[in-house]
């Protein structure tokens, strides 16, 4: 079919087509290596038209497509990645396209080259655009570019199997004996780090795996087969694939070995960071603890009420911030989400010793993430405002309801605190309050952000927002 559509569409050498038909039969062992569609287009005579002159649907996932798409048509309004490459003889990635169904796809696509540096076809991979499950594993399998991928494919599986040398991972490649034909050098490489100094070609599968699998085994999965393994100083991520002819028959294996030492490494380091950042963390969280509970000790011992009114507050902003580092500890990150901070507040100042009154508070609107150093301004911010319509809100009165809302910006983010309280007279109100030199100090220099506050007989209604990117050093 390839070369029928090839002699009648395209203007293309019998050489040409020969070397189309020899990257065909690589195109099933792409599509099921990065679980996509694979497909080879040719430019037809007619400018911006090109066909599709072969196809490979994946074995062991869904294929975009429910017919084969031989023959037909891509046009450039429809596939623009296709005819760019096939026109420019460059590389696209990641381009959407509208396939012959329908439907929308992402496209990788690379040119394919004669002996002269003649752009003859092109091939493209395909995935769904909206599929964000498999991407990264998919995009993982040899840790290359597209390009790399589709080149090595390209040049292997015929009498003599080359490998480009400048690949990243090193690749064995086996017969349907189970004897190794070739390896490029990253491969040999490798091996040379773990010892061999014998040849490596012509010797059995047996002699080269590096992970206990056997020949006939991986041979006969359905799916990729990936394992890591510890030998000597390295970390070795191996995947093996099998390979088939056109007609189905066996073709061979192909071994992909990954060194992951240094990734490793990496993740080890981020892990011994994360503990000692949750660690600290904790620390910080209990040190304020056992602050709140020599306050509170000291609290008991002072008769005037007034007195112990001060220190209840002060508890319960030494506590706001505890409660902060604590769920930082929790998560071992240095960003927190606003509502889990926020709802830890509420719990706490639900927990402080009131009037009579039942008073209800809740949460809404945006959830999302903030830095540690500004989610402790903030904690200290709404605790404070909390507990200022706790205690003067529904004086007279058995009930009330305090809401805290958090509206997310761009550049600015928005917290409203408002009760149904008896409100008051903010001109009256206590300039000197404590509580609130230390709410408009925290929005002004720690937030970069503004206040607003609004009382009437119907309730209290305070409102700041604050940086998204504050610096916060200051």
């Amino acid at each position: 079919m390839l070369e029928k559509l090839c002699k009648e569409f395209t203007n293309l050498s019998s050489k040409d087509i020969h070397q189309l038909i020899s990257v065909r039969e690589q195109t099933q062992l792409m599509a099921n290596l990065m679980n996509a569609d694979v497909f080879i287009d040719c430019m037809t005579r007619e400018s911006g038209v090109a066909i599709v002159v072969a196809e490979a649907k994946p074995a062991t996932h869904k294929s975009m497509y429910k017919d084969t798409v031989v023959g037909e048509f891509a046009f450039r309004h429809n596939e623009p990645a296709a005819i760019r490459t096939l026109e420019l003889g460059m590389p696209t990635r990641d381009l959407r396209a509208i396939t012959q169904e329908d439907q929308i796809v992402k496209q990788n696509v690379v040119p394919i080259k004669n002996e002269h540096g003649v752009t003859i076809g092109c091939l493209i991979v395909e995935t769904d655009v909206y599929e964000k499950e498999n991407e990264n594993a998919r995009m993982q399998i040899l840790s290359e570019t597209t390009e790399q991928l589709t080149e090595t494919l390209m040049d292997s599986m015929n009498e003599k199997i080359l490998i480009q040398p400048y690949l990243n991972d090193g690749i064995v490649i086996f017969d349907r004996h189970g004897m190794s034909q070739s390896l490029n050098p990253v491969a040999a490489q490798l091996y040379r780090k773990l010892g061999y100094l014998d040849e490596l070609v012509g010797i059995p599968f047996d002699n080269l795996v590096l992970d206990g699998s056997r020949f006939e085994d991986v041979i006969k999965m359905t799916s990729m087969k990936v394992s890591e393994v510890d030998i000597s100083h390295l970390t070795l991520k191996v995947k093996y694939a099998g390979m088939k002819f056109s007609n189905s028959d066996l073709a061979g294996m192909v071994m992909v070995i990954k060194d992951i030492t240094d990734e490793k490494a990496i993740e080890k380091e981020l892990i011994s960071k994360s503990v000692a950042i949750r660690e600290i963390h904790h620390r910080v969280k209990n040190n304020l603890q056992t602050i709140a509970s020599l306050l509170r000790l000291q609290s008991r011992r002072i008769e005037n009420e007034e007195a112990k009114r001060a220190f209840e507050e002060s508890i319960s902003r030494v506590i706001s911030i505890a409660v902060t580092h604590e769920i930082l500890a929790q998560n071992g990150v240095d960003d927190v989400d606003i509502k889990t901070i926020l709802e830890r507040i509420i719990m706490n100042a639900m927990s402080m010793p009131s009037d009579s009154c039942q008073v209800d508070l809740y949460i809404t609107g945006d959830t999302f993430k903030i830095s540690s150093d500004l989610a402790t301004s903030i904690a200290l911010v709404v605790n404070e405002l909390v507990q200022n319509s706790m205690q003067y809100a529904f004086v007279g009165r058995k009930e009330g309801n305090i809401e805290v809302k958090i509206l997310q910006g761009i550049q600015y983010s928005s917290i409203l605190v408002q009760d149904n309280g008896v409100g008051f007279n903010i001109e009256n109100a206590r300039e000197g309050s404590l509580g609130m030199k230390i709410v408009k100090s925290i929005i002004t220099d720690k937030l970069k952000g503004c206040y607003s506050l609004e009382s009437n007989g119907e309730g209290t209604k305070v409102s700041f927002d604050f940086k998204m990117k504050a610096d916060l050093t200051s």
